[in-house]
Formats: C-alpha cells, structure tokens, sequence
C-alpha cells in the first residue's frame, strides 16, 4: 500500500504529551507548496489500551469538538496509561467554515474511506486515518451529532454485528438515556466503522449528540461524563470518574435507511412528533406546505416502520429527499 503524504511533527511512538498538526499537502494558485492544518494530540504514558478520539468529521456537530478540545488542554501524560489520539477536528477544511462538507473538495470524510494517498485533501485525511492513525488501537470513539440539518435524541451508537460483548457494555458505561445499534453505518464500507473492519476489527463506539447547529450545556457535560467513564473503564483514565452513571440505558434499533421518512417535495416541513415520542406504523409525521402555491393541498407524510422517534430534521424548509425522520425500535440483544 502507498503510504501516505500527509505528515506531522508528533511522533506517535514517544512518550509525553504532544500537540500539533497532521501537515495535509495542497498546492492552490495562492500557496503553491502549502499544507492544510488538522490539529492533533498525542498523549501516551507507559502500557496500556492505544484510543482513537475523533470528532468533526462532520463540520457543523460541535459538541464532540467541543469536548476534545477541552479534553486535550485539561489531560497530562500522568493522568494515563496507555495512549490517546485526539483528533478534535477531523476534517478540518469543514471544521473551519462550519458545514458538514470540506469547501475544498466537498468531501465528506465519513464517506470516504479508504482514502487514497493522492487524493483530494478529504480523501487524504481518510487515508492517513485508515493506515496510519487505527492499526494497533484498541477503540475508537467518533463523536457525531445532527449537525444543522437534524437533531438527535441524544444516543450511544453501535453497529449491532460487533455488539455482543465490548461494544453493549461500553455502550452502557458511557451512560447516555438512549443507545441504539444499526444494521451498518449510513455511510457503509466508505464510513469510518468501515475502515475499522478492514484495519482488524477495531471497536468503534460512536454518538449521536443533539445538534440544530448548537450545543446543549447539560447534553455537553453527560457526554463528557460518560467519556471518562469508559476511558476509566478500560484503563486509560487512571483516576475515577467524578460522575457516576445515573439510570439505565434504554436500547433500540435503528430502521434501515430505507425506512426513514423522507420529504415527497419542495416546501415547508411541519412535524407531527417530537423527538422521543412512541409513535405507530403509518402514523402521521408531518406535512409539506408550499409556499409559492399556498392554495394547495399540504401533503402528510407517515412513518412507515413504528417505534421511537430517534431524529427529526431540524430546518423548516424541506426539499424532495430531504430526511424528515428515523426512528429505534426496542432491542433486546442475544
């Protein structure tokens, strides 16, 4: 396999504590042998688990970003043992305009594994990730949210085929109301549980934190919360949590893509349920109202499969395609 061209002044393999940036190369007609800054930390301290932190794989979900970057100033080499990357924002071209996509190569770095060496500059960041960043991990977490578009019951995600042992149990220590597993990533083999599959079978437990292009205090502070519960729990975190985990996790199970509520057209959306509602198959979940036609007739849109509202989107206007909705149903693992 090409290596990669993308390279830092951290060296992964020493000890200590390390900030800087994976140098992603680019030539444009105002730099032309210029690099693309995608800050990183290395911190790693005697033997232990070796973890992956990724967020802002997505431009626009703030609150795994958040948290990293907080995570990064407050951690010591002491306070570890084993390793943590950090990755606070993964896709940085995106990270710095605020949108779900990089404005350079309109890629989206969770559809874009495996990467390619000599790619686009997000096929670039996938690529180093794949082959340099997740051989030899242990776990990988990747902090998502709905970013502007939706918004989530705050949830632990999973892909259900890796859920039988690690993955329901860290799923439980992280502590969020709200687990649910998937079938597979919306992203299939292109996402980064894709590339954990190709790289060894490493586990990847992932979020679904809010989003409407904000950022909820309390939801901030569960999350950081449940991080340090797992990180503590597979010996990383040398220190006990200050928060123990409070209830108990109520599992679902995703519909396929193909069962979410779509938008039949262009216009207004009007939802017919909120976000954790219990809702029935064919139940009503919105309408569409047009504005340049206001006579016209709105269109109801259903739910197809029943279950637990798990996502809505969060803009008004809608267009034809548009996710409207998802939904968990109750999950009982084997």
């Amino acid at each position: 396999m090409q290596p990669s061209r993308i390279w830092s002044e951290i060296d992964f393999q020493k000890e200590g504590k390390a900030t800087g940036y994976l140098r992603v190369p680019i030539s444009t007609n105002a730099s032309a042998y210029g690099w693309i800054p995608v800050p990183v930390a290395s911190i790693k301290n005697r033997s232990g688990p070796r973890v992956l932190l990724i967020a802002g794989s997505h431009g626009d979900e703030w609150e795994g970003q958040i948290m990293l970057i907080k995570l990064i100033q407050s951690l010591q080499a002491q306070d570890i043992q084993g390793h943590l990357i950090i990755l606070p924002g993964a896709n940085a071209p995106a990270v710095a305009v605020g949108q779900r996509v990089s404005p350079l190569d309109d890629g989206n770095l969770n559809r874009s594994f495996p990467g390619d060496p000599n790619g686009t500059p997000t096929m670039m960041i996938a690529h180093f990730i794949e082959t340099v960043l997740l051989p030899g991990c242990d776990l990988v977490c990747d902090f998502h949210s709905g970013g502007s578009s939706l918004e989530y019951l705050p949830s632990t995600v999973i892909v259900a085929p890796k859920s039988a042992s690690q993955l329901l149990d860290l799923l439980r220590v992280f502590g969020l109301p709200v687990g649910f597993a998937t079938e597979a990533s919306t992203g299939g083999d292109r996402s980064l549980t894709g590339a954990c599959d190709r790289v060894g079978s490493v586990a990847c437990l992932s979020t679904e934190l809010g989003g409407g292009g904000t950022v909820s205090r309390n939801l901030l502070r569960a999350t950081e919360d449940g991080l340090a519960r797992v990180l503590h729990h597979i010996g990383v975190l040398t220190a006990a949590p200050k928060a123990p985990r409070l209830g108990s996790t109520q599992l679902l199970y995703r519909v396929r893509p193909n069962d979410f509520v779509y938008s039949p057209a262009n216009g207004l959306f009007e939802p017919l349920a909120s976000l954790g509602d219990t809702v029935s198959d064919g139940q009503q979940a919105g309408r569409i109202h047009f504005t340049e036609e206001p006579w016209r007739k709105s269109v109801t849109v259903n739910f197809g499969k029943g279950g637990v509202v798990l996502c809505r989107r969060f803009l008004a206007r809608a267009t034809l395609g548009d996710c409207l909705f998802n939904v968990g149903m109750t999950w009982t693992p084997e």
